[in-house]
């Protein structure tokens, strides 16, 4: 189990965490969700170790370090590849320092995608080097794949025929942490919501729960937001005014 218990963040007097407490426990996939900065990318950063914080991380009760960082892996848009090398020196990079690496997974992703092996990363389209940020996370060996808009650049026809097979290869102890502004596109996909507006958890629920009380994901973070439906009427007539 992945816990955070009262993380806070602070950069040059701006609090990006406030106190965050989050339990992730095995086999679930879970939305994490936000506007742009409401820290769910610092959030994230904070639990693999790139950033300093005040607060606990623990993974099955014990802090995270180099003893066992790799049961964790991170997909993100900023890209962790080595972008001279292939995708095959990747897989043998990643053989070599992950025991648990996934051959059978990176080679049926890498067909799934239509990704060339023996081309340079930093020749492959924007696209492609996010497929293959995802690949390289889900190939790890991870028992906590963490994703950080790792779609972008995608079309929604790669990304839904993604998130199927993500449904059909994930094994019963893996759990994804997915961060990504497309509600609509997701929900079907996931089990659980986090929401976190500046730098705070604000909301967590299951889609289950939601379609219980007859409610969307979009429903449940407008509500959550308090978002005010006549926003954009009362900025065009604002505009209107100054002319």
């Amino acid at each position: 189990m992945l816990e955070l218990n009262h993380v806070s963040k602070n950069f040059n007097g701006y609090r990006a965490l406030k106190e965050a407490s989050l339990t992730l426990p095995r086999g679930e996939i879970i939305g994490l969700f936000g506007e742009n900065g409401a820290g769910k990318t610092t959030l994230m950063k904070c639990i693999l170790g790139y950033l300093n914080y005040t607060g606990q991380i623990t993974l099955d009760g014990h802090p995270i370090t180099h003893k066992n960082i790799a049961h964790i892996s991170f997909a993100t848009s900023e890209h962790s590849f080595f972008p001279n090398l292939t995708a095959s020196a990747h897989k043998a990079f990643y053989e070599l320092h992950f025991p648990t690496f996934r051959e059978k997974r990176f080679n049926g992703l890498m067909t799934f995608f239509e990704l060339p092996t023996h081309k340079s990363i930093k020749h492959f389209s924007v696209g492609q080097k996010n497929q293959f940020e995802v690949i390289l996370a889900l190939s790890q060996g991870a028992d906590y794949i963490l994703m950080d808009e790792p779609f972008a650049g995608n079309d929604i026809f790669n990304r839904e025929d993604f998130y199927k097979v993500l449904l059909g290869i994930l094994e019963p102890t893996e759990t994804v942490l997915l961060s990504t502004h497309l509600l609509e596109e997701v929900e079907k996909f996931i089990g659980r919501a986090v929401l976190i507006r500046k730098g705070e958890i604000v909301g967590d629920t299951t889609v289950e729960k939601l379609a219980d009380s007859g409610k969307t994901l979009i429903d449940f973070v407008k509500e959550t937001y308090h978002y005010k439906s006549d926003r954009v009427i009362q900025a065009l007539s604002n505009l209107t005014d100054e002319r």
